[in-house]
């Protein structure tokens, strides 16, 4: 009696588990969750003194219709500077591009971010991440985007 798995059998098996993986984080709140939470947070509450939280629906409505392209330049440019975000000062930290994703996963992320925490009805599509990939948006630019807090 032989252990362990066959070689045809540990190959459709290691082919099934790859198919199966864009699966397991299809969503944006699952994307999120595997890209983002780690600075902000499950359910982007935030990290004070870290991260902002990014739950805030206010912000992203004073956003209005430049949200998806300011989520898309932070995404694809990151953001540093001194922010204060409800009260609490975030300075001398950088939020880096986000890595080691795709256009189709960055859109994903940020239309969960527009529609479920930001509550905007908006969604973010994979032409503003293009975008905002070939312009770089500067830090500078994307903070003065920003609504007054």
């Amino acid at each position: 009696m032989r252990s362990g798995l066959t070689d045809r059998r540990a190959a459709v098996l290691a082919a099934a588990l790859l198919a199966a993986a864009p699966a397991l984080a299809e969503d944006g709140e699952a994307l999120f969750e595997i890209h983002c939470a780690a600075c902000h947070n499950t359910g982007g509450t935030g990290n004070p003194g870290l991260a902002p939280p990014l739950d805030r629906p206010a912000f992203w409505q004073g956003l209005g219709e430049a949200a998806p392209e300011y989520l898309a330049g932070v995404m694809v440019s990151g953001l540093n500077g001194t922010l204060v975000v409800e009260g609490q000062t975030y300075a001398g930290l950088i939020m880096p591009p986000v890595a080691g994703t795709t256009d189709e996963e960055l859109a994903e992320i940020g239309t969960w971010v527009l529609g479920t925490l930001g509550e905007t009805g908006s969604a973010l599509g994979v032409e503003e991440i293009a975008a905002a990939r070939e312009t770089r948006p500067s830090h500078a630019d994307l903070r003065a985007m920003r609504p007054a807090e």
